[in-house]
């Protein structure tokens, strides 16, 4: 008897993709809460602010918009303090959300802040003085030593201060105790320590009231030691200005300690952009509605995921879009519950270039914002190797031994740890306010320009991080010397994606594999692409590739700045000659493909890909002279002029401009990524050849490495200006 044909399983949709990776990884057993710091601009504003300045123009307006979009009901904002680098006056600001995972509210019937600006009402507004008395006289109604400090000058932001001691029977301060006059946060310059309350170091909470206009109030809540702490003190808090009539809370102060139960979100200024640090969720599902809810406020607040230069080609934000893993409190994060699944992670980046580079922010190498772990000193990368071995063939490693072992090679070449790779400050480092969380950080990622792009990323690296959890046993950690081939193979798209491939079948067979809607956004290349050209089948493509900035001046010099200089005048080719369907490499034996140079036309010794995908080879040039730069005397190289030599002398001439081929201006920004699309076509000039003359010889060696041709050397070495015949 014949059996039933079983109907043909169907490709899940991106929200089928999304359960079935999270059914995947819980069914290991091991939690992997992922969180990230998604970035947006004003794609359409010039200001400084918006291009590189931290602070500045209407930032902070758009962050408290942006708040306010994602205020839910039950939410409590808060104004915190945020970080202050060198040669900055005064931290920047922070705005949050702490709110109730099961939906309830923080401070239930607390009056809501309006997120406006900061306005102190009259010096003898009674509301903050009665909300104070209530909390005095509730605390010693506890047993609480408390100590209430007045007004002591008029304009005062937070005129009242109320301080309390913890511990049964404990003293509260002298009335002369200068630390209950601290300034308001924010106020003023934070110390080499940063955000400090001493008072609650030694076991006392102090609480700064003050009166806003029309019958607001000021809070500044001190830091608290635990969720239980915090919900039972800003309830309490809320209670009291309701009960008084308050029409608005406005809550700032120390950031609140957050575990499973509660969420903290926050939004702060950085160079160019407006951060949004997210709450951890502990899975992608979650993930994904927290990123589809920060794109929608952050799109009703004007701002944007990308950004788009005249000429059409386009960036991420500029802040990048790095990604958090940790797990439901520090002591269950996995990084520390397997202690060799770093090590594992550190040595499968090493040997997958893919997985930095694919995703990278425009400016990569050792002079970026995060630097591979081999991408700095070589003898510091043979360290690493030992110190990997030991942590993978040892005993498993204290959390304070894991970090102590790994931090010295997890930053710049400046000993920088936040510049890094994998960033590990909050796994548990020494800082005993924000470095124990258990959680790593991943920050050679660019931001995605959807929310859907971002859960596919994140996806993977919590894949990665569920698998090589997952293994028994001392694990392979052996790290690959890539030398040049780094910033010259893996410089070109085509070597990346097949890279990045191989990484994707190694999850598919651990069974972990992304279904199709996920792996296909995470291969997508849309944006690299500058133009083909199709002939019988066969094609000749044209992508962008990464190119390698240096630093311009002394490291040590621009580290005190909120941006170091880059030269970034130098941009890559790749150049791709792929056969028709069912032909394969040994059929293009008759293709050529020349470039124009300054010493004349040029064959190009393209190479099979290692995928045998097509032939290919990266082309270097300079597009602009930059002040200040290097090589001041070497000017543009522009347009770029390539011929597709097909067999029996015809072809084609493809012409790439830098602007418009006309030498016309751009009327403004492009306005939308498909008006992007239309300036990047246009600048690609396709014209057919008849004849394409005499056949050209190859380039000067010494302007070729395995991978690539540099026309600035041949500029150089022919004694000319580039870009002439």
């Amino acid at each position: 008897m014949a059996r039933p044909r079983r109907p043909p399983r169907r490709a899940p949709g991106a929200a089928g993709a999304v359960r079935a990776h999270d059914d995947a990884v819980r069914a290991l057993g091991l939690e992997v809460w992922l969180g990230g710091e998604p970035t947006f601009t004003d794609r359409a504003s010039l200001d400084p602010a918006w291009l590189g300045g931290a602070l500045g123009a209407d930032k902070e307006a758009r962050a408290r918009a942006l708040l306010r979009a994602l205020r839910r009901p039950g939410d409590l904002a808060l104004r915190s303090v945020g970080r202050q680098y060198p040669g900055e006056d005064r931290p920047r600001f922070s705005y949050g959300l702490y709110r109730r995972r099961d939906g309830g509210p923080v401070a239930p019937g607390a009056p809501a802040d309006p997120l406006d600006d900061l306005r102190p009402g009259p010096a003898e507004a009674p509301l903050a003085a009665a909300v104070m008395a209530d909390l005095a006289a509730a605390l010693e109604a506890e047993g609480h030593a408390v100590r209430v400090v007045g007004p002591t000058s008029p304009g005062e932001p937070l005129p009242w201060r109320l301080a309390w001691a913890l511990a049964p029977g404990a003293g509260a301060p002298a009335a002369a105790d200068p630390r209950l006059r601290r300034p308001p946060l924010g106020d003023a310059a934070l110390g080499d320590a940063g955000l400090e309350d001493p008072l609650a170091a030694d076991g006392v909470r102090l609480l700064g009231l003050g009166d806003l206009d029309g019958g607001a109030l000021r809070i500044e809540v001190p830091r608290l030691a635990s969720v239980d702490e915090a919900l039972a003190l800003l309830g309490r808090v809320g209670d009291a200005a309701r009960a008084r009539g308050a029409i608005g809370v406005v809550w700032t102060g120390f950031p609140p300690p957050v575990d499973a139960r509660v969420a903290w979100l926050s939004v702060t200024p950085d160079p160019g952009v407006v951060e949004v640090n997210m709450a951890p969720s502990p899975d992608l599902q979650g993930h994904l509605a927290d990123l589809q809810a920060i794109h929608a406020a952050a799109a009703a607040a004007g701002l944007s995921p990308w950004r788009a230069s005249y000429s059409g080609e386009v960036g991420d934000s500029g802040g990048g879009g790095q990604l958090t893993f940790g797990g439901p409190s520090p002591e269950e994060s996995p990084f520390l519950r397997r202690p060799r699944l770093l090590p594992r992670l550190l040595a499968l980046l090493n040997r997958h270039p893919a997985l930095g580079y694919w995703f990278a922010v425009d400016n990569v190498g050792s002079s970026s914002q995060s630097p591979r772990t081999d991408e700095g000193a070589p003898e510091l990368f043979d360290e690493l190797g030992l110190a990997l071995d030991l942590l993978t063939h040892g005993p498993p490693a204290a959390p304070e031994a894991l970090w102590e072992a790994l931090a010295p090679f997890l930053a710049d070449r400046l000993g920088n740890g936040h510049r890094a790779e994998v960033n590990v400050e909050k796994l548990w480092s020494p800082d005993p306010t924000r470095g124990r969380a258990g959680l790593v950080e991943l920050r050679a990622l660019r931001m995605t320009r959807t929310p859907l792009h971002g859960a596919a990323v994140a996806a993977l690296f919590r894949a990665l991080i569920a698998w090589l959890g997952r293994e028994e046993g001392p694990p392979d950690v052996a790290l690959v010397d890539w030398g040049r081939a780094l910033r010259d193979r893996f410089a070109l798209p085509v070597e990346l994606m097949a890279d990045l491939r191989v990484v994707l079948a190694r999850l598919e067979a651990a069974g972990l594999g992304l279904a199709p809607p996920l792996a296909a956004l995470l291969l997508d290349d849309a944006e690299r692409a500058l133009g083909r050209v199709d002939d019988g089948g066969r094609t000749l493509s044209l992508r962008r590739a990464l190119e390698f900035w240096p630093l311009v001046g002394d490291a040590h010099a621009q580290e005190r700045g909120t941006a170091r200089w880059v030269d970034s005048s130098t941009a890559r080719l790749e150049v791709a000659l792929h056969p028709a369907p069912g032909e394969g490499l040994d059929d293009l034996a008759g293709e050529a493909v020349e470039v124009r140079t300054a010493a004349g036309w040029a064959r190009l010794p393209l190479r099979p890909a290692s995928d045998a995908s097509c032939l290919v080879l990266g082309l270097r040039r300079r597009t602009f002279a930059p002040r200040p730069g290097l090589h001041p005397a070497l000017p543009p190289n522009g347009p770029l002029a390539l011929r597709w030599r097909r067999p029996g002398g015809a072809g084609w001439r493809l012409d790439l401009h830098d602007w418009r081929p006309d030498g016309g201006a751009y009327d403004g920004l492009p306005g939308d990524l498909e008006e992007a699309a239309r300036r990047r076509a246009e600048r690609l000039v396709v014209a057919r050849e008849a004849d394409a003359g005499a056949p050209a010889c190859g380039p000067d060696p010494a302007a070729l490495t395995p991978w690539s041709l540099d026309l600035r050397r041949i500029a150089a070495r022919a004694g000319r200006p580039a870009g002439t015949s």
